[in-house]
């Protein structure tokens, strides 16, 4: 404890250049962990958004994902309904939803365009969407899954304004039964949604299940998507399914997320780059102070030596100055981390449209104790490292030479 007593004497002797060191690491501390809790918050966001999109589990055809089909819904699922109760009845499961993939034309009488169709349950699709998804005018699907139900249409405003649609009009989907054959089949838009991908809302069509199926002429289903209650149970959770359905092939969302993928290797390599600078700056400027305070006390330690001090005794002290400065700067750049953080929680700051979307997301930034822990430990342990390199060589300098320095 005297030491440590000793150690902070000695960084009170000069105090304008240990502020100056200490204000040095906070906002190199600041901006790892502002940088890192960004970086953070747009993997949580990305995650959440790859899995409201394609469910936390999804369960398909073995050959669905690695074989392209002759005919639409050739390796569809069927007896989806037993599958579905069956996923249902565990309880960290939200809920399973069946979808159906196809694509064909859509005709408004004068013009027709390719579209990508979804059919979905309306009743879990548009809840578990959440933000995902935006309802821009009209209303949302019917619930009800009757085969001779109304059919309803809500198309991508990109593809509405291409069909000059709106909540009522009219048009006609024309696709490929599963026989081979062309049907067609009229239905009336309800609505307008955008996911904001404007690409997307050129071709994105929502029907009911039980609209897709009866232009498609079958009662079997692309993929059945699983909700889970937690992410991390996701892992855990295949393996279950994999093998109450061994004739099925079960992939995550983290397979199907592309976009999640690349936008974390992007950042991981921008934000190591920047914490990797930052954390040399702040070495090198612990290692100035340091240093100029090893040269100012030479014939101070040259006293101490011949009073008896042992050299390790005189690196210890330098050490323990490291630690303090840079343990001081540590705690100084996590509260203004701490404050920047609670100020973007509470502040409506929107960051613009990333490349490829046409909506932009709130800016916020993510705590993490597990980093606030790595940033301190790594930036304590260099100003330790870096005050022992500095002071061991003026250590172990002979007295006289040391009593003699000018």
């Amino acid at each position: 404890m005297k030491w440590f007593i000793f150690a902070g004497k000695n960084i009170l002797r000069n105090r304008r250049r240990s502020l100056i060191t200490i204000l040095i690491t906070a906002v190199g501390t600041a901006g790892i962990l502002i940088g890192g809790g960004f970086a953070l918050f747009t993997y949580e966001s990305l995650q959440e958004m790859a899995a409201r999109e394609s469910g936390h589990l999804i369960v398909a055809h073995r050959n669905f994902f690695t074989s392209d089909e002759d005919t639409p819904m050739q390796y569809g699922l069927d007896n989806v309904a037993g599958m579905k109760k069956r996923l249902e009845q565990d309880n960290d499961v939200r809920m399973a939803l069946p979808r159906v993939q196809f694509s064909g034309l859509l005709s408004n009488g004068d013009k027709s365009s390719v579209f990508v169709g979804m059919g979905v349950d309306p009743a879990g699709e548009f809840y578990t969407k959440g933000p995902a998804l935006t309802v821009v005018s009209g209303a949302t699907l019917s619930a009800t899954s009757k085969a001779d139900a109304p059919a309803e249409i809500m198309l991508g405003t990109e593809l509405a304004r291409q069909m000059k649609a709106t909540s009522g009009t009219v048009l006609t989907l024309l696709s490929t039964t599963t026989s081979g054959s062309l049907n067609a089949l009229d239905v009336t838009v309800c609505g307008t949604v955008s996911v904001g991908v404007p690409d997307v809302d050129k071709r994105l069509v929502y029907v009911n299940i039980a609209t897709a199926q009866r232009l498609l002429l079958t009662d079997k289903v692309s993929t059945l998507s699983v909700y889970l209650k937690e992410t991390r149970q996701t892992d855990l959770k295949r393996a279950q399914v994999s093998a109450l359905f061994p004739e099925q092939t079960v992939r995550t969302w983290r397979d199907q997320a592309y976009y999640y993928t690349a936008v974390r290797n992007l950042y991981n390599r921008i934000f190591g780059l920047l914490g990797i600078i930052i954390v040399v700056m702040v070495g090198f400027a612990i290692s100035n102070t340091l240093t100029m305070a090893v040269v100012e006390r030479t014939r101070e330690i040259g006293t101490l030596r011949a009073l008896g001090t042992l050299p390790q005794q005189i690196v210890r002290v330098f050490a323990l100055e490291g630690m303090i400065l840079g343990g001081a700067g540590s705690l100084c750049g996590m509260l203004a981390a701490l404050a920047t953080t609670f100020i973007f929680l509470f502040a409506d700051f929107q960051m613009p449209p990333p490349p490829g979307r046409s909506v932009g997301y709130p800016l916020q930034i993510n705590f993490s104790p597990a980093l606030y822990l790595l940033t301190t430990l790594v930036l304590v342990l260099l100003s330790i490292a870096a005050a022992w390199l500095v002071s061991r060589k003026m250590a172990a300098k002979p007295i006289v030479e040391a009593l003699t320095h000018v």
